[in-house]
């Protein structure tokens, strides 16, 4: 009788997987949106009701430029960012954003049940100091 030689086969095939990698990844990931979502929503920390406007597409800007927000709430408060200033505190911050090169644009949020004089009154301070580029924050309806 003849003798078979076969090489011996594994029972069980290796199904064992790496997850060692994924997890460093989601990790990753976790920290970085931990990081990002209060710089976010940093500046709606301003209650401020804004006046609504139909849905419309957006126009993409350039992603260097620079934003500055100044919101007046309900009670007729100011904030430069997220910090609450005077009128003429406001004056001398404009006046540090005209002498920069490359000029942000002005946000402007402000409530829709305020005086449109105060709103007025913004504006003609922001034509004072040679700052052209100004929008207003609303809500898509």
């Amino acid at each position: 009788m003849a003798k078979i030689f076969r090489r011996p086969r594994p029972l069980n095939p290796v199904a064992e997987l790496n997850v060692t990698n994924m997890v460093d990844l989601g990790f990753t990931l976790l920290i970085i949106f931990m990081i990002a979502t209060p710089l976010i929503q940093q500046e709606q920390t301003i209650p401020v009701n804004l006046p609504g406007e139909s849905k419309k597409t957006q126009t993409q800007v350039p992603p260097d430029t620079e934003f500055q927000t100044i919101s007046i709430d309900r009670a007729g408060n100011t904030y430069f960012g997220n910090q609450r200033v005077t009128f003429g505190e406001l004056s001398s911050k404009l006046a540090g954003l005209s002498a920069r090169t490359k000029q942000p644009v002005i946000r402007i949020r402000a409530d829709l049940a305020l005086q449109w004089q105060q709103v007025v009154r913004l504006m003609d301070e922001i034509k004072k100091h040679n700052l052209t580029k100004i929008t207003f924050d609303t809500e898509s309806k």
